[in-house]
């Protein structure tokens, strides 16, 4: 038993923390700090030749340090309980995201809703990376919707699904691979030798949180639409997972993501998710947020559940 709470407690004392305070903006963070890092060493090696190989070295060593650093601490804790279970508490508590999440989404259709269109345009710029200026208040709803459910995958369940593989440090080793393809993972001249093996971690990370989200978002709802989008629509999205999660919502909201944004100037033509190009609702927000919370409650009664049949 004592095993079984000092794995538990800290996960859902950190759980509960997040619910209540979410990540205020003004405290430090450990992203944060991983964005700083990142952001020291693209301007150490992001130049000259072999790039891929930097690059590699770059996500090799940040990754190790993360994840080693943690292990050190979480171990060197062990003789004193409480602290390390305030101290893996607290870790929970940062690597979760999804009362901000909420938060974020839930900002953007209230502004859209009260302060008008081009209000509604520049709150979502704060949250995607596609051109708002021209999108019309259908279009932010979806782009919302679509950054809802990706990031229910990488904001709350990946990490979960880390922390009840590898504890604190696997936790805290995906926020930096995450970290990492949010900065580097793109396709332009900039980055794409040199961001393209922390992109390819990121997708192998994901590979089976992104489809357990998709399969809690249906378990939660009951959707058997849902089922037949992720199954019909999951891979077709340029992403090798974020296509899942976005297909189980639009399942659920019976809408239609995805086609054509602008990003950086370029108009990216992304696939259909989904059958029902219709108008989504203000008031739809409130079966997302539904959807996230009992998604993530799931998860974290599953992780419990099956600790408990492991170490019991």
């Amino acid at each position: 038993m004592d095993a079984y709470l000092k794995f538990v407690l800290p996960l859902l004392l950190g759980y509960v923390a997040d619910l209540l305070l979410g990540d205020p903006r003004k405290w430090p963070h450990p992203v944060k700090g991983y964005g700083q890092l990142i952001a020291w060493t693209i301007r150490w090696l992001n130049r000259g030749q072999a790039r891929l190989w930097k690059g590699a070295l770059m996500t090799t060593v940040l990754c190790a340090l993360v994840f080693g650093g943690f292990y050190y601490i979480v171990r060197s804790l062990q003789p004193w309980p409480w602290a390390s279970t305030l101290f893996s508490a607290v870790m929970v508590f940062f690597a979760l995201a999804n009362k901000s999440l909420l938060q974020e989404g839930c900002e953007v259709f209230d502004t859209l809703e009260h302060e008008g269109l081009e209000a509604g345009r520049r709150r979502l710029s704060w949250i995607v990376g596609r051109d708002t200026s021209a999108l019309s208040p259908n279009q932010i709803r979806i782009a919302v919707m679509e950054s809802m459910s990706e990031n229910l995958n990488d904001g709350v369940i990946a990490p979960l699904f880390y922390y009840a593989v590898l504890g604190v440090p696997g936790m805290m080793l995906y926020k930096m691979i995450n970290t990492l393809d949010s900065m580097v993972g793109y396709k332009n001249d900039q980055y794409r030798y040199f961001g393209r093996v922390a992109a390819r971690l990121d997708d192998v990370a994901n590979f089976i949180p992104a489809r357990l989200t998709a399969l809690l978002m249906i378990l939660v709802t009951g959707s058997g639409r849902a089922a037949r989008y992720v199954i019909r629509f999951g891979s077709a999205h340029a992403s090798p997972n974020a296509g899942y999660p976005e297909a189980a919502l639009a399942g659920i909201l019976h809408c239609r993501f995805g086609g054509p944004n602008t990003y950086h100037g370029q108009v990216v033509v992304k696939p259909y998710i989904g059958e029902q190009a219709r108008d989504i609702a203000h008031a739809e927000f409130r079966k997302v947020r539904y959807v996230n919370h009992a998604t993530t409650f799931l998860m974290i009664v599953l992780i419990c559940g099956v600790c408990y049949l492991m170490i019991l």
